[in-house]
């Protein structure tokens, strides 16, 4: 039992190693362009760089790894993340650091891919939801503690000392990733071809649009967080660290909301939880007219975008383990692939939005997504049978 909740905590803590390195970069940016003697604008393509490799390398090395050993496959991963991170923290170039970027990302989301899926096979079905769901919070917990962390590291030594620290924890991971991960665990192997048939399932297929519908309406709202508080609402910008830090608990509390809604027959409540996804939206135009209503309603979406998560991450894999079972590997990266496509339709929607409105129509705008994710969670809800 110790060691089943030592590996969990293991598993929670690869996800906040992997949200540490790709979310830190955002807090250092001032840091870095000043240390290469380069214009912000011009250091703001390393996040643009990550979030597109990181889409586009995972589908691949995942579906080209399925057959191999797991544990070897996490292993090697692994080692590539630590050289990549480490490239990072010793950059002496932009250049260089663009090339680690792209190393860390290459590998990010397969690793994460990884642990969902030994989650899916170690851990008994009535702990699943959980488990699943506080590794997803690990990322939220990266941006809450991890990233302000870095920033301050960053602030009193250097930005190359906060990687510093994530390679110190990724060797603390990869020891503990050792002593508690099966060397062998059960695996039917599949063609391309073959894995790649998981994609023609309606079901998955709805999914897919829930998870893009979902972070659409998150990143039509969030791209803007930061003048939405401080422009809009009126809050200084001392007052910014710390409600953004607030938001971010709200994502944390959001993640145990969806292990018990996933617990709990999750696709059948995932229409409800669209309509209230879609109600806040909505009035979060005008509750932006005060500091209190403003505040209130965008904690409340942060917790709410989040609750679809693990609902879905189980719709995945559990079509895959009763029909597809040569794609569980892909099955468990789908969320992180497509929750890109998400984030890129949100910032793309908000920043069109500010271009012919102003700041608080974003609530309007995202509940159009909102709307689109409610009609697919309907249509899921009929034809999804556990």
């Amino acid at each position: 039992m110790k060691q089943a909740k030592l590996r969990s905590f293991t598993f929670i803590l690869v996800a906040f190693m992997l949200g540490c390195n790709e979310f830190m970069v955002v807090g250092v940016l001032s840091d870095i362009a000043r240390s290469y003697h380069v214009p912000l604008s011009t250091v703001g393509f390393l996040v643009t760089a990550f979030a597109g490799v990181y889409a586009i390398s995972t589908p691949i090395i995942t579906t080209l790894t399925s057959n191999w050993n797991r544990y070897k496959l996490l292993m090697l991963l692994m080692t590539v993340f630590f050289i990549g991170n480490t490239l990072t923290a010793i950059a002496p170039t932009l250049g260089w650091l663009l090339f680690a970027r792209i190393i860390t990302a290459a590998v990010a989301g397969t690793i994460i891919s990884l642990i969902n899926l030994l989650v899916s096979i170690i851990t008994p079905m009535d702990k699943r939801p959980m488990v699943l769901a506080w590794v997803g919070a690990g990322f939220s917990i990266a941006s809450v503690i991890g990233v302000p962390l870095g920033t301050t590291i960053a602030t009193l030594l250097s930005w190359h000392d906060s990687f510093w620290i994530i390679s110190g924890l990724t060797l603390i991971v990869f020891a503990l990733l050792v002593w508690l991960t099966p060397r062998d665990t059960p695996q039917v192997k599949g063609s391309i071809l073959e894995q790649l048939a998981l994609l023609k399932d309606h079901r998955v297929l709805l999914g897919i649009g829930i998870t893009v519908a979902v972070l659409s309406l998150q990143y039509t709202f969030y791209t803007y967080v930061r003048p939405l508080i401080t422009t809009v609402m009126g809050f200084s910008l001392t007052s910014l660290n710390w409600l953004l830090f607030l938001l971010g608990v709200m994502s944390i509390i959001g993640n145990e909301i969806a292990g018990i809604v996933a617990s709990h027959n999750g696709v059948q409540k995932l229409s409800i939880v669209s309509i209230i996804m879609t109600i806040l939206s909505l009035v979060l135009g005008i509750a932006l007219g005060n500091k209190i209503t403003g505040m209130l309603v965008l904690a409340a979406l942060c917790v709410v975008v989040i609750i679809y998560g693990t609902t879905i991450q189980l719709v995945f894999i559990s079509v895959a383990e009763k029909e597809y079972p040569q794609s569980l590997a892909l099955a468990t990266s789908l969320i992180s692939i497509f929750a890109n496509v998400g984030i890129s339709l949100g910032s793309f929607t908000a920043s069109t939005t500010v271009n012919f409105a102003n700041l608080t129509m974003l609530g309007y705008v995202g509940a159009v997504y909102g709307l689109l994710a409610i009609g697919l969670s309907l249509v899921l809800r009929r034809f999804y049978r556990k």
